[in-house]
């Protein structure tokens, strides 16, 4: 008779250990999992691949990354209206259609989460339009002049951590069906939220001296390179640096036709002359950190823009006017930044990928400032016992002479951007506009760079950019400036065919 009783209970036992067993190795296994979305085609993958930018919330400490999960980040918009009426592209984000997350922003599960995160893109692809009437061309590997990356990174913080961010606001506006899986969902029922505003208070905490009123903007196409993962990477205090070294923003660069820059002096003061290792340095400027890295996938976009081409000048060029800027060319510009012909691997000039000292260039040095010789030291710290160490960056003294391939898409001009046009460019510093607006996308033929009267256009507003601010001089790079007005339009149409 006990025999019979007890029976029961143990097979209820034995089951209730199996389905014990079973949950354990399904949190396990989600926990342990890593499956970023993948594209076959190159393009697509350099718009929309992983790059492993993604640790999103981690469930036992903070990480790097500032998006939030892919649930949370898709309804920010509608919970914080009136601070992006425009959602995200309003900050210069593009949008295809077929996809529900812009050009840049990337997708992966991991420990059971759909995050997303910034890719290569994000940075490094524009937008032309021949009038305000036009339709947008996109133009892989352009730098992304239209883009404001630091009012969407401060977006994102501060709608993360608003009130109407509650369990409740997220779970309203996930799609159904589909949306996040149900692992998620289950974190979203216990404290995930919270979790998640707690991790975004510290990044926010830890990066808020360069939000402050006193740092100057960096406005749409310019990013601050090195002074978000001085507190990020290497949990630096930024309170306790000089006010002067948090000014460092400049304008991205272009991505196409790496293969004969390797060698070069690169970055803005060329700090670094191996391709690789700026490409993964600029992976933690976008999120990764040496754990979440996908070595993989990053290569596949090195490969990709190793013989990436510049984009053709879209529009006619006088060709005449263009031969005779060629021989203007040649004895002004040539040896520092080589000509027509690096487009097609070929490099010229003595002096290209060189850095020139800041004495000599005169131009605005802030960026050049920002990045000092401890920052470079502690660099080498970064992915210990590993291939991928960083070996070759070091403290330079001025700018790097660059390319000029596609230099037609890569307006504004300057390291920090702070000359609208190539025209532009060749007067002296005080006849160049002291004040412009930045972002809006219609092409200036004439001049050679976008429309810079323009404060803003269907609700999205251009960002106003005074060259009287600390760190946006338009001073320095008087080469040419001293020749007549009709060889400076035949050197601005030669280049027309870089």
């Amino acid at each position: 008779m006990k025999t019979s009783q007890t029976r029961p209970h143990r097979w209820t036992r034995t089951a209730a250990v199996i389905v014990g067993l079973f949950v354990i190795l399904w949190v396990v296994g989600t926990l342990r999992s890593d499956q970023p979305v993948r594209y076959d085609d190159v393009t697509e993958h350099f718009k929309y691949g992983s790059i492993g930018s993604e640790p999103g919330v981690s469930l036992l400490r903070p990480v790097g990354g500032a998006l939030p999960p892919l649930a949370e980040f898709a309804a920010l918009p509608s919970i914080c209206p009136e601070r992006l009426p425009g959602g995200y592209a309003s900050l210069g984000f593009i949008y295809e259609q077929g996809h529900d997350l812009p050009i840049g922003v990337s997708r992966r599960r991991r420990m059971g989460i759909d995050h997303v995160g910034l890719n290569c893109a994000a940075c490094h692809t524009g937008t032309v339009r021949d009038t305000p009437q036009s339709a947008p061309r996109i133009v892989l590997g352009m730098p992304a002049h239209q883009l404001d990356l630091q009012s969407f990174v401060e977006f994102v913080l501060e709608c993360s951590l608003d009130n109407r961010m509650t369990t409740e606001t997220v779970r309203s506006r996930l799609p159904d069906p589909g949306g996040p899986a149900l692992f998620e969902r289950v974190l979203l029922r216990v404290g995930f939220i919270d979790r998640l505003k707690l991790q975004t208070l510290d990044l926010r905490n830890r990066i808020a001296p360069l939000l402050d009123d006193a740092v100057p903007r960096w406005g749409r196409g310019r990013v601050d390179t090195f002074n978000p993962y001085k507190a990020i990477q290497f949990n630096w205090a930024l309170d306790q640096l000089p006010p002067s070294e948090l000014i460092g923003a400049s304008d991205f660069p272009s991505l196409w036709n790496q293969q004969p820059r390797e060698g070069m002096q690169l970055h803005w003061d060329g700090d670094n002359d191996s391709v690789d290792e700026r490409n993964l340095s600029a992976g933690l400027g976008a999120g990764i950190t040496p754990a979440t890295v996908d070595h993989a996938a990053l290569k596949r976009v090195r490969d990709w823009i190793w013989t990436l081409p510049p984009p053709a000048y879209p529009y006619p060029v006088d060709q005449a006017l263009a031969a005779r800027g060629a021989a203007v060319y040649g004895t002004t510009c040539l040896e520092c930044h080589g000509d027509h012909r690096f487009k097609d691997g070929v490099r010229a000039g003595s002096r290209i990928g060189t850095v020139v000292r800041a004495s000599d260039i005169g131009t605005d040095r802030y960026r050049l400032d920002s990045y000092t010789a401890t920052f470079a030291a502690n660099q080498y710290a970064l992915f210990p016992e590993s291939p991928y160490r960083f070996k070759r960056f070091r403290k330079t003294d001025g700018y790097a002479n660059h390319p000029l391939d596609g230099i037609w898409a890569r307006a504004p001009y300057l390291h920090n951007g702070s000359v609208p046009t190539l025209r532009d460019l060749l007067n002296a510093p005080e006849q160049r506009p002291v004040a412009f607006f930045r972002g809006y996308d219609v092409f200036d033929r004439a001049r050679v760079g976008f429309i810079s009267d323009v404060p803003e256009e269907e609700g999205r507003r251009f960002f106003r950019y005074d060259t009287t601010i600390p760190g946006n001089s338009n001073s320095g790079h008087l080469y040419g400036v001293s020749l007549p007005d009709e060889d400076k339009q035949a050197i601005v149409e030669y280049m027309k065919t870089f």
